[in-house]
């Protein structure tokens, strides 16, 4: 019934009835492939004929990613018709019902999250975007699929071609043992996507994360992270900002040694978001480091003033959102707390804040104002480090990233605020079939 509704390609069909076959099936390619579309739909196959014994796991980065990249389209009838009103979840809760079985949800955002695969026994798991989960927890989740005729079934796309999925997973596929197969996905193999989606996500990503997302290859990340940076679009007068449907909040990165440096970030009314003003404390050699006291006080002085061209500076509006701190400045968010601010834990990996802030600056909907000029001065100069590279990791060299990480930990942490008003180039799309 699903496959005579939904379009399909040759390539997705074939994936779907071959990977009965395997243990491990992952679909692997470009964005909005049509890669989780074929995967959901083995995966609905795979629940139908699943055994008795043993869970049933979704696992993703985290439980919202989960929700929102697999269950949501999971639950549109447009998509998968009558099999919609078969997918029964509460937003937040780690258990789905799909097809009268009960579905575990689990979330694997650091090392730490093996833990939670420990002593349980699984006859099938879907894994949504595999190479953001720690290479424990994938191993460990192999191991736990032990019952008779148990699968996995994974989405990713491309990254490093020494992660650890590519090197060892995706390139012995087809070597007699591995009871693995790896298929490839380019925007072609989608059929729901017009020529004028394709030409646009095209047109909104550039360098690293074209080659990944656009191109599906596995390439190595080199030279400058933010390489679509150009200040003619990307920076504007204060005088210019346009008014703002709220302010997602302020991020900070606190320093002891080295600088602490907040950033504010608004939503503004065209949909854009902007690093409104920044402020920065650095001590210099001829003075002793201020205390948290001290920063706290200079913190909130600043959260004092006007931010935006309409306020008025001798009477600004009050601040009233977030404080977003640090995960390791735990001591410091205690003391903004107790001088009355509202506080939350930064979502601090790294790769997810910078793919996100490259997406939304692909797409020109991250914009900073000239008061940011620290910020400003950082961007251009932020380099991935090519001795991460070689042992297959994607990290920045970390040097004069200080405003950087401060607008990382708030778009990351306050995600859920604007995600769906905020075009994100490449992961926002009109039909939910192009995923």
């Amino acid at each position: 019934m699903i496959l005579d509704n939904l379009p399909l390609s040759r390539k997705q069909i074939v994936s779907i009835v071959e990977s009965r076959r395997y243990r491990v099936s992952i679909w692997s390619g470009a964005v909005r492939s049509g890669k989780t579309i074929a995967s959901i739909l083995a995966f609905y196959d795979a629940i139908v004929n699943a055994p008795d014994s043993g869970l049933i796991l979704i696992c993703g980065r985290t439980l919202q990613t989960i929700e929102r990249n697999i269950l949501e389209p999971m639950q549109d009838p447009a998509v998968f018709g009558a099999w919609a009103s078969e997918v029964h979840h509460t937003r937040g809760s780690n258990v789905a019902v799909i097809l009268g079985r009960t579905v575990h949800l689990i979330g694997a955002s650091d090392v730490r999250a093996e833990g939670k695969l420990r002593g349980l026994t699984a006859c099938l798991a879907l894994v949504d975007e595999a190479t953001l989960l720690p290479e424990s927890f994938w191993t460990q989740l192999l191991a736990r699929l032990s019952v008779p005729g148990a699968r996995c079934l994974a989405t990713t796309n491309p990254d490093n071609p020494a992660h650890y999925l590519k090197v060892n997973f995706i390139d012995r596929a087809g070597e007699r043992d591995m009871r693995l197969r790896a298929w490839d996905f380019t925007l072609d193999d989608n059929p729901s996507l017009s020529a004028e989606y394709v030409a646009a996500i095209k047109a909104e990503f550039t360098g690293l994360f074209y080659l990944r997302n656009i191109l599906g290859r596995w390439v190595a990340a080199d030279g400058a992270v933010f390489d679509m940076w150009d200040p003619d679009v990307h920076v504007i007068k204060w005088d210019d900002l346009p008014a703002m449907r709220w302010i997602l909040g302020v991020g900070v990165d606190h320093g002891t040694t080295n600088p602490t440096h907040a950033v504010m970030v608004g939503h503004g009314i065209d949909d854009v978001l902007y690093c409104m003003d920044e402020w920065r404390y650095k001590a210099n050699n001829r003075e002793a480091r201020w205390t948290n006291v001290q920063l706290s006080n200079g913190l909130r002085g600043w959260l004092a003033g006007a931010h935006h061209p309409s306020q008025d500076p001798d009477s600004p509006d009050p601040f009233r959102g977030y404080v977003i701190v640090d995960q390791s400045a735990a001591d410091f968010r205690v003391q903004l707390q107790q001088d009355g601010l509202t506080t939350h834990s930064a979502k601090k990996e790294v790769l997810y804040g910078i793919r996100t802030m490259t997406a939304l600056m692909a797409a020109g909907n991250l914009k900073f104002t000239d008061r940011c000029p620290e910020l400003l001065k950082e961007i251009p100069g932020y380099v991935w480090d090519t001795k991460a590279t070689e042992k297959g990791k994607d990290e920045p060299i970390k040097l004069n990233d200080h405003g950087i990480d401060s607008t990382r930990y708030l778009l990351a942490t306050t995600e859920r605020k604007w995600r769906r008003q905020v075009k994100l180039a490449g992961y926002s799309t009109p039909e939910l079939t192009a995923a």
